[in-house]
């Protein structure tokens, strides 16, 4: 469904978005949006298919918003891997934390923690596993340049991404402040990326 820029349908989306945090998809009510907007649930639905069209109207631009980012990251690499020249170390999804999820720490919270239920409910876990097929996809590239990459199993690969995306959302999913995530964000930095460097032979 298109997205309304209408007056009325901003004010639909902020009462849905205060009934998600709330409620969570599972038991937010279309009655209840419509008492919080000062509308009846026959005016929300010109504007929605259903509840999980206006949940994922509500999440989608953080989606696009990391997808766009997580493309552009492997893009990179994928272009690095392809040239004469050193492949380098660019940026890694700390980078992705920094710029685009935790100036942005509401949208992702409320996909995090208000999604059970929805299409949205193992988004953790889909990331991870895109990141897990992506690496693994462009792990022999890089291997061909001539990188010391350590072999590890799909499983392992799968352990490691599974603790460093939970680690990265953690702040997140626990509404730290800006300035505590970020502090923790350094951290994790100066704990994970010596070993993914090692592992990927950088």
């Amino acid at each position: 469904m298109p997205r309304d820029k209408t007056a009325s349908h901003v004010k639909i989306m902020a009462a849905a978005r205060e009934e998600f945090m709330e409620y969570g998809f599972e038991q937010a009510s279309m009655r209840r949006i419509g008492e919080r907007c000062g509308m009846t649930a026959a005016g929300i639905y010109r504007h929605c298919r259903d509840k999980a069209d206006l949940f994922d109207q509500l999440v989608a631009p953080a989606i696009e918003r990391l997808n766009a980012w997580l493309e552009a990251h492997v893009r990179r690499y994928v272009d690095a891997a392809g040239d004469d020249g050193p492949v380098r170390w660019n940026d890694s999804v700390v980078d992705m934390m920094r710029d685009v999820v935790y100036p942005h720490m509401d949208d992702y919270r409320l996909l995090l923690n208000s999604a059970r239920g929805s299409s949205h409910e193992h988004f953790l876990h889909d990331l991870t596993e895109a990141s897990q097929a992506q690496m693994l996809r462009h792990l022999p590239m890089l291997k061909a340049r001539g990188l010391a990459i350590r072999d590890v199993s799909p499983r392992e690969l799968h352990l490691l991404l599974s603790a460093y995306t939970a680690a990265l959302f953690e702040p997140v999913v626990h509404s730290y402040p800006l300035e505590e995530a970020l502090r923790c964000l350094e951290l994790i930095e100066a704990f994970f990326l010596p070993g993914w460097k090692a592992l990927l032979g950088f």
